[in-house]
């Protein structure tokens, strides 16, 4: 690779690390204005975790960004850049301009995707979603049961939204 090229690709790593220091730098800072989430819709709730989260992911993206672009400039002071890390072979300089973080030639690049590693999430909704089909049954039955645990616990539901209830024992004289 030209030493021009190498110059180039140094300044345009110089300014991704400017840019991406001041990002991290100037996140902004999640707040709920809320005083207290009690009387709070469950959707404003969900709104908020939702943008929370959004948040700290970007934060987190940023910060390894920013990690790899250092790594990349560390790489040209140490005249190993433009070498893949693994083979040792020279990446080619369109793959640099495309990727001026990239340490290896493509041939060695991460290229699969990680499906093994989930969301801890989507334990709790496998768990209450994915039934064998010989358990059909048992787990309507089990819905259905949680569905009136549920409701016995309580609801919103009038005494006359009571299908067995006794109008008697909700409306006392007190005299």
């Amino acid at each position: 690779m030209k030493a021009e090229q190498v110059k180039k690709l140094k300044k345009q790593l110089e300014e991704q690390v400017e840019s991406l220091e001041d990002r991290v730098e100037h996140t902004e800072e999640f707040e709920s204005t809320e005083l207290s989430n009690y009387d709070n819709h469950p959707a404003d709730n969900a709104t908020d975790l939702y943008d929370q989260e959004r948040g700290m992911a970007m934060t987190q993206f940023k910060e390894e960004e920013l990690e790899d672009a250092k790594i990349a400039l560390a790489a040209i002071e140490d005249g190993t850049y433009g070498t893949c890390a693994v083979c040792g072979k020279d990446i080619p300089f369109e793959r640099l301009e495309a990727l001026p973080t990239a340490l290896t030639c493509i041939d060695h690049a991460d290229q699969k995707p990680d499906l093994e590693s989930r969301p801890p999430e989507e334990d709790v909704l496998r768990a209450s979603t994915s039934q064998p089909v010989e358990k059909e049954d048992s787990a309507l039955r089990d819905y259905q049961d949680s569905f009136e645990d549920v409701e016995d616990y309580g609801s919103s539901d009038t005494p006359q939204d009571q299908p067995d209830a006794d109008p008697q024992k909700f409306f006392k004289d007190d005299k």
